[in-house]
Formats: C-alpha cells, structure tokens, sequence
C-alpha cells in the first residue's frame, strides 16, 4: 500500500473526480474538449497531487502539493459555475458538487495546517 492510500482526503478526491465525471458524462458532445475535459482534468489533478506529495521529504513540499490541489478544487468549482450558467448543470447537480467540494476544501486545509501551521 502506498502512504496516500492511507488518507482519507486522497479517497474523498478520487470520489469527488468520479462525480465530477459522472456528471460531465451529460454535457453536450461540442464541449468534449472545452468545459468536459477542463472539470475532469482539474478533478484528476486534486488526488494525484495528494499522491505526489505523499512522496515528498519534507513537509513545506508536501504542504505545496496540498495547495496545488486546493487550486484544482476551485478550478472545477468555477468550471461548475460556468457549466451551470450555460444549462449543462441543473441546480441540483451543481449543489451536489459545490458541497462536496467544499468538504474537499475542509480536509485539504486540515491537512495542509497539519503539515505547516499558522
């Protein structure tokens, strides 16, 4: 077993990209390569930088892996937004992401103050 298999955020980011491809599975074929792709591959990116950093030294390299995953969280926060004003998510599907998100948000701070506090 690798280290981040042991975190609970890494589990959360893998399910929380699953959702994100469950529900961009739905958006029209035109955006295949535009909003589709930019939300998976920002969703992607949270766990694999929570793996990547697992593998760091220290722990000021480890906290910049965390930050890097925050940032691809509130990628596909704003991606949600823009895919909601354009009637590719309902309301419901949106919510569901946001909040999800924002426990993602939770945990990544909790562990990036473990790593480096205030």
């Amino acid at each position: 077993m690798f280290n981040f298999e042991k975190l609970d955020v890494w589990h959360r980011a893998i399910a929380f990209a699953d959702s994100v491809y469950a529900t961009t599975r739905h958006f029209p074929s035109e955006e295949r390569f535009g909003l589709t792709n930019q939300m998976r591959r920002a969703a992607v990116s949270i766990s694999s930088n929570i793996a990547e950093g697992t593998s760091r030294v220290s722990k000021n390299d480890f906290a910049r892996f965390i930050e890097i995953a925050t940032g691809s969280l509130f990628e596909v926060i704003s991606q949600s937004f823009i895919a909601k004003n354009q009637g590719f998510l309902t309301e419901e599907q949106f919510q569901q992401l946001y909040t999800s998100a924002e426990e993602q948000g939770r945990m990544l701070s909790g562990l990036r103050k473990s790593l480096i506090p205030d």
